[in-house]
C-alpha cells in the first residue's frame, strides 16, 4: 500500500505571514525530495475558489455570521474532496494557507457564532478530517493589520473588522491550541521571517520527525 502523505495547515490573523511561511516550507520540502502541494482557503479547488470571491469580497457586514460559516464550509468540503485528500492518497504533503480552525477562529470568537453550530457545520462538511499538524502564527492584531495597511490593495473584507474582532480572533486560535496540543503549535509571529521558518521546521522535526 502506497504511503499517504502528510496534512500541515498554517493558521493566523491578518498580516501574520502565513502565506509566505507556507511558500517556505514547501521550498524545503523539495530539497529533500519530498513532494508536497501547496494550497489555500477559501479556495483550492475549482468551486472553492468561485466560494472565495464571495467571502473575501464587499463590505465586512456583507453576510451574516451563520451564512458566512456556511459558505466556507461548503468551499472546504469541496476543497477537501477534490484537491487536499487526493493528494494525500497519492503520497505527497498537503500545506495550507488556514483551514476548518479559521471557522471557529473567524465566525465562532470573532463573530460571536457559538462554538457547538460550527462544530456540526464542520461534521456534516469533512467529518473528523483534521491535518495532522497545524501551526498558528501568532502576534498582536494591531502589528497584524499596520502590514496588511502597507500593502497597496486590500486583500478581504476581513481587514476591515474592527480591532476587537480580531482580538476575539487571535483569543480564539489561542484557545484553540490550548484545546488541541497534539495537533497544534504556536509560533511567535513577530520574529523575522527567517526565524520564524526557523521556528516551523524545528517543529516538523519535533512533531514529524522530519531530518
Amino acid at each position: 500500500m502506497a504511503k499517504l502523505g502528510r496534512f500541515i495547515t498554517f493558521e493566523g490573523g491578518e498580516g501574520t505571514g502565513k502565506s509566505t511561511q507556507a511558500k517556505r516550507l514547501q521550498a524545503k520540502l523539495a530539497q529533500r525530495n519530498i513532494p508536497s502541494i501547496l494550497t489555500r482557503e477559501p479556495g483550492g479547488s475549482p468551486g472553492a475558489e468561485e466560494i472565495r470571491s464571495l467571502l473575501l469580497q464587499g463590505n465586512p457586514g456583507r453576510w451574516e455570521p451563520l451564512t458566512e460559516a456556511l459558505l466556507f464550509y461548503a468551499a472546504r468540503a469541496d476543497h477537501t474532496d477534490r484537491t487536499i485528500k487526493p493528494a494525500l492518497v497519492a503520497g505527497k504533503w498537503v500545506i495550507c494557507d488556514r483551514y476548518s480552525d479559521s471557522s471557529y477562529a473567524y465566525q465562532g470568537g470573532g463573530r460571536g457564532l457559538n462554538r457547538e453550530t460550527v462544530r456540526r457545520i464542520e461534521a456534516i462538511a469533512i467529518g473528523d478530517f483534521k491535518p495532522e499538524l497545524t501551526l498558528i502564527l501568532d502576534q498582536d492584531p494591531e502589528i497584524g493589520l499596520a502590514r496588511v495597511a502597507s500593502r497597496t490593495h486590500k486583500e478581504t473584507r476581513f481587514e476591515e473588522f474592527d480591532i476587537e474582532f480580531h482580538r476575539r480572533m487571535r483569543k480564539s486560535f489561542l484557545d484553540i491550541a490550548r484545546r488541541a496540543p497534539d495537533r497544534c503549535a504556536v509560533i511567535d509571529a513577530n520574529q523575522d521571517v527567517d526565524a520564524v521558518e526557523e521556528a516551523v521546521f524545528q517543529l516538523l522535526k519535533t512533531r514529524l520527525r522530519i531530518k
